[in-house]
């Protein structure tokens, strides 16, 4: 049992004292625990450029700050986002990184007058955080923000299935509530789902 699963933390404030770092943590113990291979990525670490064109998206190279998470996803059989929701989607920072890997070559190839994916046969969890009501973000709001980067970009490159799982009202959240969170996401690991 040795499936790849890579971690990606994208809270844009870094891991220290953020509920998103201690569910990557918990979630890697778990997958760790279970015999599976955790490989982590904080994007708050990295630093590269925006995309600002068509062309650069589409001829530009990799940014040699991104080569070894550009690896990483090619290495990845199953990836974990973990992040805060931020004006209902996911934060800038991720978005734009995104933006970086899921290019052309790295997880979809032109051809055709289509595309073809690239990153099939992966799976994935979106693990987020948000201020409000997770029911009401889902089922109020549509998840919209979420479901872009599952079908718009994830499924886009062959990644499915996506599952998620929304832990809301944080900040309001009793310790022993955020125990229950942490512990649930470390079972996630250990399923390897």
């Amino acid at each position: 049992m040795s499936r790849h699963i890579l971690i990606i933390e994208a809270h844009p404030n870094g891991h220290d004292k953020h509920l998103c770092g201690a569910l990557a943590d918990s979630y890697a113990a778990g997958a760790a625990e279970a015999g599976f291979m955790p490989r982590r990525l904080d994007i708050s670490q990295l630093d590269f450029p925006l995309l600002r064109s068509r062309e650069a998206f589409e001829n530009g190279t990799l940014p040699q700050s991104l080569i070894p998470a550009g690896e990483a996803l090619q290495w990845a059989e199953h990836i974990v986002f973990v992040f805060p929701l931020w004006l209902g989607t996911m934060p800038a920072l991720l978005k734009a990184f995104l933006e970086q890997l899921f290019r052309p070559g790295l997880a979809f190839q032109y051809q055709d007058g289509g595309a073809k994916e690239l990153l099939g046969g992966c799976t994935a969890r979106i693990i987020v955080t948000m201020g409000m009501p997770a029911t009401v973000y889902r089922f109020w709001f549509g998840a919209h923000g979420i479901n872009v980067l599952r079908r718009s970009i994830l499924n886009f490159a062959g990644i499915r299935p996506v599952r998620q799982t929304y832990f809301g009202m944080v900040e309001q959240a009793s310790k022993r509530r955020r125990a229950r969170w942490l512990a649930q996401v470390e079972m996630l690991g250990r399923s390897g789902s």
